[in-house]
C-alpha cells in the first residue's frame, strides 16, 4: 500500500512525523498535489482542513474502486478522518495512527456496527472483489445479520446472482484480452507472457484476467489461462461499457465500447492501463494496475 503525506507548510513537523512512523512519502501542499497523485498512491493523508482536502478531490472523483483513500488528519494531531475510502485502506490506515495518539474517527456503517464488510473480508483474505456492485446489497446484509461466506474448490464455474460478492486472489494487476474465435492456448500463453514482457511485470505476478462473457466458449482462452493458474473472469456488457477505454475498438460491431481496456480498467485498483490495448496475432491484450 503506497501512503502519501500531503501537509500544509505551517503543519510540517506534523507532516513529517505521520510520514516517518507509516514509512510514508511525504509533499507539501501546492493546488496540483491531489491531481499529480490520482493513480499513483492507494492513501492520501491531508494535514489540512477537511474543506481544503475535499474541494482539492472533488473534481477528481471517479468511483470508489479507483479513488485514493484520503484521509485528514487534524493539526493538532487528535482526530484522523477518512472522507473517502474508508472500505479501501483509508479506515486501516487511521486505525494505525492511534499509536501515534491520533484517534480515528470511523464513519462506514459496518465498521461502527463491528462488522465485516465485504471490502474489509477481501483485504484481509487476500482477495479481489470481481462484481464490485454487489456490495452494497451484501453489506447492507452484513448489518442484518451474519453472512455466509462459501468457498468453492477448483474446477467449478460460478454464476452469481447480483446480491453475492465473488472474490478471487488478489493480483497486483489484471490482463484484460479478447480472442479471435478458435484461438488456441498456446497463442493466449504466448500472447500473455509477451505482453508481461512488455509491460516490464514478472508474468507470475498477474492471476487475475477478464474478458466478455461473449468469449465464454472459446476452450483455448479457458485452457490457456487455466495453464497460468489464472482466474479468469467473463464480465457482462453493461459492466464492460461502463468503462472509458484508451483506444478505439472493432468491439463496436459486438455492442462493446473495447474489450481488452475496458476489461482491464474493470477490475483495476486504481483505473489505470501500464499496458494499452496489443494485438499479438489473434490474441489482443491490455494491462490495468
Amino acid at each position: 500500500m503506497k501512503i502519501v503525506v500531503v501537509t500544509l507548510p505551517r503543519f510540517q513537523e506534523v507532516g513529517m512525523r505521520i510520514a516517518k512512523f507509516l514509512e510514508a512519502e511525504s509533499l507539501p501542499y501546492s493546488e496540483s498535489v491531489f491531481a499529480d497523485l490520482y493513480g499513483k498512491c492507494d492513501v492520501i493523508i491531508g494535514v489540512m482542513s477537511a474543506g481544503i482536502a475535499v474541494r482539492g478531490c472533488a473534481p477528481l472523483l471517479t468511483d470508489k474502486w479507483h479513488d485514493p483513500a484520503v484521509i485528514v488528519v487534524t493539526p493538532d494531531m487528535r482526530y484522523a478522518i477518512p472522507v473517502l475510502g474508508g472500505h479501501h485502506g483509508g479506515n486501516e490506515v487511521a486505525k494505525r495512527l492511534a499509536d501515534l495518539g491520533v484517534e480515528p474517527v470511523i464513519s462506514t456503517a459496518t465498521e461502527v456496527m463491528g462488522r465485516p464488510s465485504v471490502e474489509e473480508t477481501a483485504r484481509s483474505g487476500g482477495f479481489t472483489i470481481v462484481n464490485r456492485s454487489s456490495t452494497r446489497e451484501v453489506n447492507g446484509a452484513i448489518l442484518d445479520g451474519d453472512v455466509p461466506i462459501v468457498r468453492v474448490q477448483a474446477p467449478k464455474i460460478v454464476i452469481a446472482d447480483p446480491g453475492v460478492s465473488v472474490l478471487v486472489t488478489n493480483s497486483p494487476y489484471v490482463i484484460g484480452i479478447g480472442c479471435r474465435l478458435g484461438t488456441t492456448a498456446d497463442e493466449i500463453r504466448s500472447a500473455v507472457s509477451t505482453a508481461c514482457k512488455d509491460a516490464d511485470i514478472p508474468e507470475d505476478s498477474v492471476t487475475l484476467f477478464a474478458t466478455t462473457i461473449k468469449k465464454f466458449h472459446e476452450k483455448g482462452l479457458h485452457e490457456g489461462i487455466a495453464s497460468l493458474s489464472g482466474n479468469l473472469i467473463f464480465l457482462d456488457d453493461e459492466t464492460i461499457n461502463k468503462q472509458i477505454p484508451v483506444t478505439s475498438s472493432r468491439a463496436e460491431m459486438l455492442g462493446l465500447c473495447g474489450v481488452a481496456e475496458p476489461c482491464a480498467l474493470a477490475l483495476s485498483k486504481t483505473g489505470t492501463l501500464i499496458l494499452k490495448k496489443t494485438v499479438y496475432g489473434r490474441v489482443t491484450v491490455a494491462i490495468g494496475r
